[in-house]
């Protein structure tokens, strides 16, 4: 994906669901999402270890499908493991009808799910991350 490509989903993409979320603020995906959430977008936690907790002043969420249908999810930071990607795809594609993109965090790539949700219309990035690409492409 190139950078025109990437600056446009960053700057289209309003609510993040980010799969696999700690709650210590010392890991990456904690990081993350509170750059995201700093930069104006709402990010929705999923975490089954952390289900019915409050992460960042939201809700956290067991998994993709436990999120309400009144929240428009609309990308989906992946930060699991390739092997379990197919697994959080599959789940983002049935439960989540506003979904634009799979983003997979640095290090994470799954060429099948990836064709799995470009079949569906939704854009794919694989092994990087929004906290670097959004300075890079945006600024600030």
């Amino acid at each position: 994906m190139n950078a025109p490509e990437i600056k446009a989903i960053l700057t289209e993409a309003k609510v993040i669901a980010v799969v696999g979320i700690s709650a210590n603020p010392a890991r990456p995906s904690y990081e993350v999402a509170a750059f995201l959430q700093g930069r104006g977008y709402r990010i929705i936690p999923v975490n089954p270890g952390l289900a019915g907790q409050e992460l960042l002043g939201e809700g956290v969420y067991a998994d993709l499908a436990a999120i309400p249908a009144e929240i428009a999810v609309d990308m989906v930071d992946i930060f699991r493991r390739s092997e379990a990607v197919p697994e959080v795809v599959a789940a983002a594609l049935a439960h989540l009808p506003a979904l634009r993109t799979i983003w997979m965090q640095l290090g994470v790539v799954h060429e099948g799910a990836a064709a799995q949700a470009r079949a569906r219309g939704v854009k794919v990035v694989m092994d990087r991350c929004p906290k670097i690409e959004y300075p890079r492409l945006i600024g600030g």
